[in-house]
């Protein structure tokens, strides 16, 4: 069996690193393994003897670029005779979509988001992602949520639509595995006060991520309820958004949170960012379509404060694993965010071992690779 994935740029986020991780999977369970993408941070860390990288434009929407891609992507079908091709992104999928239909190659995507779709061009657009073989969603929230809106695809019984969980590397996000000295380091490098409660929100600096909530939270905290003892850390790289990122720079400013805010834009080792954290908050005010925050933390045996929408419902157990709040209030939020920080170590504890047996018994990413392996394995069995 032959797989080849594309995607736009190998980087940091869930679809990514799913895609890096089901590589590795599939050439130790005796596949060859390809890989098309523009770049990424990544890219560094695949084991060039295992996955085969092959660079293309494939981030690009230009529709010359996307034709362009769909011939190369064509001859690379047909000259190493790939089994399966799996599109994680809606501009390649297009590419892939076209040059599978040339060389019938079994074609597989994975709807990774709730894609805008305001005008009919552009669900037109989307709907490249139902037009698979087999039609992959992240959590029972996307499931529905391309049903409802791309019901009519899958009239065609060929197609198949299903849910595999994302799953995330428990062994990397262990906090067994955590080398105290590079947490040492790491926490002065950002000037963390081991005496404060220290509460993380890490995430891509995006309004629908809710950064401006959770400022609101603690300015709440702040001035409502006259709380100091907290050191607050917002991680995430505004990826170009120099405007919103100078923006929420200034609500902390004007909140006068200096002293219990710092802004870190990345962390190639997240893990150390959740083992600092006394509590990890998800504070999105438009639905996540897995939420990975939530799991990675729960991985990491923090307790997780996150919105009630999308996929965090079905990856957090309220009030045992972590806490679910009405998205953008920051109200409830402040209010859980106390509720925590008076709490024992002990109970705090308890709420993350029973995080990490949540993670390990649904979201491992082992058992998202097996699922999807015998997967591509029925596809070319039955077709």
């Amino acid at each position: 069996m032959k797989i080849l994935q594309v995607i736009p740029k190998l980087g940091y986020g869930g679809a990514e690193t799913g895609c890096y991780d089901l590589a590795h999977y599939l050439t130790e369970n005796g596949c060859k393994s390809y890989i098309i993408t523009s770049g990424g941070a990544l890219l560094k860390y695949v084991k060039k003897d295992k996955v085969r990288v092959i660079r293309l434009p494939v981030q690009s929407k230009n529709p010359l670029l996307m034709l362009f891609n769909a011939i190369v992507i064509f001859f690379i079908i047909w000259f190493l005779n790939i089994s399966i091709v799996h599109a994680r992104s809606r501009a390649p999928a297009w590419s892939c979509w076209l040059a599978t239909k040339f060389t019938r190659s079994k074609f597989v995507t994975t709807f990774h988001g709730t894609y805008n779709f305001s005008n009919p061009f552009k669900k037109f657009y989307n709907s490249v992602m139902v037009r698979a073989d087999l039609v992959i969603g992240g959590s029972n929230f996307i499931f529905e949520h391309v049903y409802l809106n791309y019901g009519d695809y899958f009239k065609d019984k060929k197609r198949k639509f299903l849910v595999i969980f994302r799953g995330i590397n428990t062994d990397f996000y262990n906090p067994k595995k955590i080398d105290q000295n590079k947490l040492e380091k790491k926490m002065q490098e950002w000037k963390v006060d081991k005496e404060k409660f220290i509460i993380l929100l890490p995430g891509r600096l995006t309004r629908w991520k809710g950064q401006e909530v959770f400022i609101d939270a603690l300015n709440i905290l702040n001035q409502q309820y006259n709380i100091k003892s907290f050191l607050a850390i917002i991680l995430g790289d505004d990826q170009g958004r120099k405007v919103y990122s100078k923006k929420l720079e200034s609500l902390a400013e004007r909140y006068r949170l200096n002293n219990n805010l710092i802004f870190v834009p990345k962390c190639e080792e997240m893990p150390i960012a959740y083992e600092m954290a006394h509590v990890v908050v998800s504070a999105s005010i438009e639905p996540e379509a897995f939420g990975r925050i939530s799991v990675e933390a729960q991985s990491m045996q923090k307790a997780i404060i996150a919105s009630n929408i999308g996929g965090s419902k079905e990856t957090i157990i309220n009030d045992k694993t972590g806490f679910l709040i009405e998205a953008g209030n920051s109200n409830a939020l402040a209010e859980k965010l106390i509720e925590a920080m008076n709490m024992d170590h002990w109970t705090l504890q308890s709420i993350g071992i029973e995080g990490r047996k949540n993670v390990l018994k649904k979201f491992d990413i082992d058992r998202m690779c097996f699922s999807t392996f015998s997967e591509y394995k029925k596809l070319l069995e039955y077709h």
